[in-house]
């Protein structure tokens, strides 16, 4: 058993040197975040205003750890409403220079500026009439002097110990990036349904898309009894429909109570007799409820902020307060909302 620190009973684990250099990287890397906050300046505001009076896209480049980081920042703009999509610099003196158009703005990263790669584009660049935006780590340098704006995300030092291994400033980078998408963002005014159009597969879409009339149960699925129908008769069409609750509704479909299995249940401690009393006697008068264009996230909100416990069925009402269907906890989970 070597190498293995065992932490003894009522004391603390002994760090051991690899800990230790982990939690120094990581305060390297947060340390070279933080430096970049007061670097949102006129600097940033011009490269969002480029960005913005841009009628083409944003085409980010960037070779080798930056041109990874450039991909991951052009995936989040697209996604976040600023249509942008990858160029490899190397594939771009080969033709791929033909994807960018003079309506569009170039972001190139290099921590040095002096990226044979990148540099080899930009005469081609400036042919075509994109704009140009640095992200570097050296504001004086070649890539930064033929730039139309210079964002500056340099760091004092990498988190390798040996000053080499791209680290501190990929991840400052990285983060700049995250901050310039989303001041685009909010210039936008991008809301969460155009996020979900972007985003329709899996939990996250689902989540942001359905609506309550996508999922509730309606028609003969949606367990409904008379405001004169006893308790028995109530418990039948639960029983039956599986569903753990109905709607009481008048004799024009209005909403008047919603009965569960639980108030029977509470009921039955009081012996049998209610059972052949109307469902108005034991019903919950003016329970919550939903219309069915509101999003299953709404919905899902309204059964677990409901005091004094949260609650599992929501029956679904239109305008004129008609009973047109009932959304239970497990439809929200079937679909991923929860």
């Amino acid at each position: 058993m070597t190498g293995r620190i065992i932490p003894t009973i009522g004391g603390s684990m002994p760090m051991n040197a690899m800990e230790t250099d982990a939690q120094k990287v990581l305060r390297m890397e947060a340390d070279a975040i933080l430096n970049l906050i007061p670097r949102v300046d006129g600097h940033f505001d011009a490269a969002v205003k480029l960005i913005m009076e841009c009628p083409g896209r944003v085409v980010m480049t960037g070779m080798g750890k930056s041109g990874i980081i450039a991909h991951k920042i052009s995936a989040t703009l697209a996604s976040t409403g600023t249509p942008s999509f990858y160029l490899h610099p190397a594939e771009g003196i080969h033709g791929d220079l033909g994807m960018v158009t003079g309506n569009d703005v170039v972001i190139a990263l290099s921590n040095s500026g002096e990226t044979g790669e990148v540099l080899n584009i930009l005469p081609s660049l400036r042919r075509i009439g994109a704009k140009l935006i640095a992200m570097v780590g050296n504001p004086e340098s070649t890539l930064a002097k033929n730039s139309d704006v210079v964002l500056n995300v340099g760091v004092e030092r990498e988190a390798c110990p040996l000053g080499l291994a791209p680290t501190s400033s990929t991840t400052a980078a990285l983060a700049f990036g995250d901050a310039l998408a989303m001041a685009l963002m909010g210039k936008h005014h991008f809301t969460s349904k155009q996020f979900a159009v972007f985003h329709p597969g899996g939990s996250l879409g689902r989540r942001l898309l359905l609506t309550v009339g996508d999922i509730m149960h309606t028609g003969d699925e949606n367990p409904v009894v008379k405001g004169t129908n006893t308790v028995t008769e109530a418990l039948f069409v639960i029983t039956d429909k599986g569903l753990g609750a109905v709607s009481v509704v008048d004799d024009e479909d209005h909403m008047i109570g919603l009965l569960t299995d639980g108030d029977i249940r509470r009921g039955l401690s009081k012996g049998i007799g209610f059972l052949n009393r109307p469902v108005t006697e034991l019903m919950t008068k003016e329970p919550k409820f939903i219309t069915k264009e509101k999003l299953a996230a709404e919905a899902l909100h309204v059964m677990e902020s409901h005091k004094p416990k949260p609650i599992t069925v929501l029956p679904v009402l239109d305008a004129e307060k008609h009973v047109i269907g009932l959304l239970h906890m497990t439809d929200l989970v079937r679909q991923g909302v929860v």
